[in-house]
């Protein structure tokens, strides 16, 4: 074993360690090397979100000590930042150590003269950043590892806007956390006058802003019977995600019992992420027995859902990330123009990753569309940036997630349920299915296909193994793609983009990131960019074709398959 890695453990057997993490050290230290090696050969990072990492003793897991450390570098920062005072709302989801790392984080907040509103029990993340900006909060923390498996837990934190930090202040969060130089220096009592449990009377307040984004209740009336089947994944959608729908109007909405129990064990699932086929089979096979209109799932803490309908022949399909939000982009741009809400200064968001169908989209119905970088934060940042001078409609991102109004300032899955069924209402009123609706969009606007492969890599050598990956891109870019030549690089680290065939170099009006884009001739676009929060480098892949009719569709999406796994094996992935 590494000498250094060792003396980082040996520290935690002394020190003011509880008796159960010095004992658990130091019986790794003895029967398992790997384990002790992988649990401290880095501490883990306080990124641009939060923390984020497998439960466990060590320094490079979420455990009491991390939670508090980067809870007392947060709270030194807030405190620097609003002398005047300071507030924060907290909530967790329904993992596992979720409400203890809540508590912890509650108590160290409170101990630093901060005021603390801590969600009476689990709640999706979206209410969180709701309760932010309800309750006049200067930040907050949501505890969730969102879709990752069982044994992660997270840390999420928020600034005074409902949304997750961004520069300076994610830097300057970062740079405080890494100022503790121990455990000692962490304050860790402050429960009592400092902290207030709340609950019910911020869901209320909640579920009316959602009730308002409503376009067309008159439809939803008419089709209050649209038969709905929706699982929770054992996550926090089931605290309000049933209530909303019957808010709205629906009146047939059935809960996947099986999944319906808040669990941080997800024992129906693998994965607990509506973006896996297999989280959602429970889900489809009791729609296939209702015969249902449409199949909805949440992930634990709320903020990306997946979606399932019948295609024209009634087999049920999931649609990916990219085609629920070109459906519910249409839907809400078409349904504010048609009910004369549409503003001139109206604009939509998504990011640099997702789908290009929706610049098109956008485009056509002359509404401006901004791109951003991939993250929520970053559409949060832009509508807060241009909130005096524009009209946010909506956004989204490949990733299952989307917002709609700016009252949230993060992907809001309780919103999407509500306004997905809407859509769904609407598409019925009108003798259509959502399926039929994603056609007529390939017919208007060219069939767009999207495709993601991730790339997992554990441990330190995975994380070299990815910097290396990356370093060989740039330096010795790909000239051609299964057959088609790159005509630009975007690289948004070193923020500007090449044309090939002059040389010619133009700056990128994004902040820097770790993300590598290709566009083809033929105008496909490869992505490349590693995960900021999983042990992972995601490709992501966009190919398109125009579509003729509707009897082409299965011969065009074929072709466009091909296309990607093509590309796929031409860049060796």
């Amino acid at each position: 074993m590494d000498a250094n890695i060792l003396g980082k453990a040996e520290q935690w057997l002394h020190g003011g360690y509880d008796a159960e993490t010095v004992s658990t050290v130091e019986k790794l230290i003895k029967e398992n090397p790997d384990e002790i090696t992988d649990a401290f050969y880095r501490n883990l990072e306080f990124g641009t979100g939060g923390l984020r990492g497998v439960m466990g003793v060590g320094t490079n897991r979420m455990n009491k000590y991390t939670v508090g450390t980067a809870t007392q570098g947060f709270a030194n920062y807030l405190n620097k930042s609003f002398p005047d005072g300071v507030k924060v709302a907290i909530a967790h989801d329904s993992r596992n150590n979720s409400r203890f790392f809540a508590e912890v984080t509650a108590n160290v907040m409170a101990a630093n003269g901060i005021k603390v509103y801590l969600f009476e029990s689990l709640r999706p993340t979206p209410e969180l950043s709701f309760a932010i900006r309800h309750l006049g909060c200067q930040g907050g923390v949501v505890i969730t590892a969102s879709h990752n498996p069982r044994e992660y837990n997270g840390y999420k934190a928020y600034w005074n806007d409902g949304a997750q930090l961004v520069p300076p202040h994610d830097k300057n969060v970062i740079a405080e956390v890494e100022k503790i130089q121990g455990i000692g220096e962490v304050k860790w009592t402050g429960w009592g006058q400092n902290i207030t449990l709340i609950g019910k009377e911020m869901d209320e307040a909640y579920l009316a802003m959602l009730k308002s984004l409503s376009v067309y209740p008159e439809v939803v009336a008419k089709q209050h019977a649209l038969k709905i089947v929706y699982t929770p994944i054992h996550g926090t959608g089931i605290t309000l995600v049933p209530e909303i729908l019957q808010r709205f109007g629906f009146t047939n909405v059935h809960v996947v019992e099986e999944q319906a129990k808040p669990d941080g064990n997800f024992p129906t699932v693998v994965y607990p992420n509506p973006e896996e086929a297999e989280a959602m089979s429970i889900g489809l096979k009791k729609a296939a027995e209702l015969d249902a209109d449409i199949v909805l799932g949440t992930d634990p803490d709320s903020d990306r859902v997946g979606i399932a309908v019948k295609d024209h022949t009634g087999k049920w399909i999931l649609l990916n990330g990219n085609q629920t939000a070109v459906l519910l982009f249409n839907y809400i741009v078409e349904a504010r123009k048609r009910k004369g809400l549409s503003k001139p200064n109206d604009y939509i968001c998504k990011t640099i990753v997702t789908s290009d169908l929706i610049d098109v989209f956008a485009a056509s119905n002359q509404i401006t569309c901004y791109n951003t970088l991939t993250g929520f934060k970053w559409i949060a940042d832009l509508i807060r940036r241009k909130e005096d001078t524009e009209h946010f409609v909506c956004g989204g991102e490949e990733s299952y997630g989307y917002m709609i109004g700016d009252n949230v300032r993060d992907k809001d899955a309780i919103a999407s349920v509500a306004m997905i069924c809407e859509m769904a209402a609407y598409a019925k009123n009108e003798g259509r299915s959502l399926y039929e609706q994603l056609i007529d969009i390939y017919l208007r606007y060219g069939f767009y296909k999207e495709s993601l492969i991730s790339i997992t890599k554990k441990g330190m050598k995975g994380a070299e193994e990815i910097a290396e990956m990356m370093t060989r891109y740039r330096e010795n870019p790909p000239t051609v793609i299964n057959g088609s030549k790159v005509v630009k690089i975007f690289d948004y680290e070193q923020q500007f983009v090449t044309t090939l065939a002059t040389g010619e170099k133009q700056q990128l009006d994004l902040p820097k990131s770790n993300v590598l884009q290709f566009l083809l001739e033929d105008g496909s676009r490869i992505s490349a960019r590693p995960s900021g929060t999983e042990p992972k480098i995601k490709f992501y892949f966009s190919v398109h074709e125009s579509l003729d009719s509707v009897a082409d569709v299965e011969r065009v999406e074929q072709a466009l398959d091909a296309k990607v796994t093509n590309i796929i094996h031409d860049m060796q992935l």
